[in-house]
């Protein structure tokens, strides 16, 4: 995946609880129509059009993103969690944290922990960081664009994911709405304490869930992506806690590297 020298491990180990829903530059390919499971209903439930794209749920992720475009300035703690398919079919369940400082429209500290690694992400508007901070590692690139763009090239180019990138581009024209099969209104839920109203999509082989609060801020508080490329139906969940009027300053963008620490390369990923 990650082509960071001394770096590789804590990107992978990151990237197994990615989160992503599809991305517009790059849709997954529509599955054939024979091949397309119909969705489980609950008992006692009307099945749903599984072709159906309700107009009022691409509403509702569209207010979502215009909300999100608001915040100049904002924290989101992120828990996420991420199932990995043995041979034999068995799951294993692995979870991140990640805590995102964010200042629109180009700059981020992202700090991402797991039980063996960690590593830090940090953007001036000017220069992208990688850190290590249990070996002391950084590797760093010239950059100049915005949050969204740092996403995709960080992707691209090096294989390194910023965690909930989509954040950045809900309410732009890069919103990942291509590919879309399904789209409905699931009714509501409660997640930490907020009422939310539940929405579930089809885009190709992904199905995903996501629970936007209600009221005047509508901010993603759940994100629930499944495979469905893979038989075993593997899950990714992910819980946003914000602080929609976080203070900092720009110290918090600042990357000074400890005395002993080491350079170690940004390199590539070779092309498919």
């Amino acid at each position: 995946m990650a082509r960071i020298k001394a770096l590789s491990l804590l990107v992978v180990t990151l990237a197994a609880c990615s989160t992503t829903p599809p991305q517009s530059s790059n849709p997954p390919a529509s599955p054939p129509a024979q091949a397309a499971a119909p969705a489980q209903t609950p008992a006692g439930t009307a099945p749903a059009d599984a072709k159906a794209v309700d107009p009022a749920a691409i509403q509702a992720l569209d207010n979502m993103g215009k909300y999100l475009q608001t915040l100049k300035q904002f924290e989101v703690m992120i828990e996420l969690s991420g199932e990995r398919v043995l041979a034999d079919g068995q799951k294993l369940q692995h979870s991140a944290n990640a805590d995102l400082d964010v200042q629109r429209p180009n700059k981020i500290r992202a700090q991402m922990r797991t039980a063996n690694s960690s590593r830090d992400l940090i953007y001036d508007g000017k220069t992208v960081t990688l850190y290590a901070p249990a070996q002391k590692y950084y590797s760093q690139a010239k950059f100049d664009d915005n949050l969204g763009v740092l996403a995709h090239r960080l992707r691209d180019r090096y294989g390194v994911e910023l965690p909930s990138a989509d954040l950045f581009l809900w309410g732009t024209d890069a919103a990942p709405l291509d590919n879309m099969q399904s789209a409905m209104n699931a009714g509501q839920d409660f997640v930490g304490g907020d009422v939310c109203d539940h929405y579930v999509f089809r885009q190709g082989q992904i199905d995903w869930q996501i629970w936007i609060a209600t009221g005047a801020r509508p901010l993603p508080r759940k994100l629930v992506i499944t495979n469905r490329a893979d038989e075993a139906r593997p899950q990714s969940v992910t819980l946003y806690k914000w602080k929609p009027n976080a203070k900092f300053g720009n110290d918090v963008f600042a990357f000074k590297p400890p005395q002993d620490a080491k350079v170690a390369e940004f390199v590539p990923v070779k092309p498919r």
